[in-house]
């Protein structure tokens, strides 16, 4: 006899703890009052407001990569979907679009993205990493074939304003991610869809016989990924008001990278919401910092390795304490 998938929970030893996310909430607050001392001009309010609006970006992407981590998979191509929807979106504008209606069809082209992939893994067999992987060179060969190879500016006050603006003192980019994390913490933690992703990325034989449509919920986890990584689009293309499909290179690895120091196991079944967005920020803060004491912009990446090696073995130990 089958278990209902609604009495289907996430295994308590396998969630993020609250301890790890003090922890991290800590690390934040330790590197924000270092800075403090050792620059001069990190609290300053333009400072902060450029570290808000370029861990958002970060965060809202590492948000969406959470999803698919926790069914132990992967999405190497959000960069590339940010690269190519700021395209997308600057296109239509360009051609008179309603900005409304040009933002909906973009977040629409992100679900198409995310159910590919999602067809891919389970119709076609192929790995997440090899169909993402591919989506991240097609995307930005399609981006350029669509560009010429140039950007496409977009002239539009209002849209571009909005990246630029404040609402009560904070960046209207660093509302965004609380307007998505809401909602995403609602999904995650507290509804049964959320329960089903730890459950597919715990044991996914498991959760088929326990009765979860397994195929359903991995197209949900890689078009929730796909669509984040749109809006990040639209949001970038607010900021820097223009599309260009070579944008965003490399923050496939900073939306993983983030979430993993959030405490998401690469393993899969293990993650958070609050978790990703604090590891964004922690990320943001190391650049912001290191910019500002003038370092090399490659010891950053160095930094970022690094943590992550170390995270990654301490989550192996755990897993081998805990089988």
């Amino acid at each position: 006899m089958t278990v209902a998938p609604t009495e289907i929970a996430a295994p308590p030893r396998r969630k993020v703890n609250i301890l790890f996310g003090l922890t991290l909430i800590g690390l934040l607050a330790f590197l924000w009052i270092l800075l403090g001392f050792v620059t001069a001009s990190f609290w300053t309010p333009l400072n902060i407001s450029n570290l808000l609006r370029q861990g958002a970006m970060t965060a809202i992407l590492a948000l969406g990569q959470t999803f698919v981590i926790i069914t132990a998979g992967i999405d190497l191509s959000v960069g590339a979907i940010v690269g190519f929807t700021s395209v997308i979106l600057a296109w239509l504008l360009q051609a008179g679009v309603p900005v409304w209606a040009s933002i909906l069809i973009t977040l629409m082209i992100g679900v198409a993205i995310g159910a590919f992939h999602g067809f891919g893994i389970v119709k076609m067999g192929l790995p997440p990493f090899i169909i993402t992987l591919a989506t991240l060179t097609s995307l930005r060969g399609i981006g350029l074939l669509i560009t010429n190879g140039s950007t496409i500016n977009i002239i539009n006050e209002p849209f571009t304003n909005f990246a630029r603006a404040d609402f009560l003192g904070v960046p209207s980019l660093f509302w965004m991610v609380i307007l998505v994390a809401v909602p995403s913490y609602v999904f995650l933690h507290l509804s049964r869809w959320g329960r089903y992703l730890f459950a597919v990325g715990s044991n996914r034989e498991a959760a088929r016989l326990s009765g979860v449509r397994v195929n359903g919920i991995i197209y949900l986890a890689y078009i929730l990924s796909a669509t984040f990584a749109a809006f990040v689009g639209v949001l970038l293309a607010s900021r820097i008001a223009i599309g260009n499909a070579t944008q965003a290179d490399g923050w496939e690895l900073q939306a993983i990278a983030s979430s993993v120091i959030g405490g998401t196991s690469l393993f899969g079944a293990v993650g958070s919401v609050h978790g990703p967005l604090i590891g964004a920020f922690i990320l943001a803060t190391i650049n912001n910092g290191a910019n500002l004491l003038n370092v090399n912009s490659f010891w950053q990446r160095i930094i970022t390795g690094l943590l992550i090696i170390v995270i990654v073995y301490f989550d192996q130990l755990r897993r081998r304490r805990n089988p």
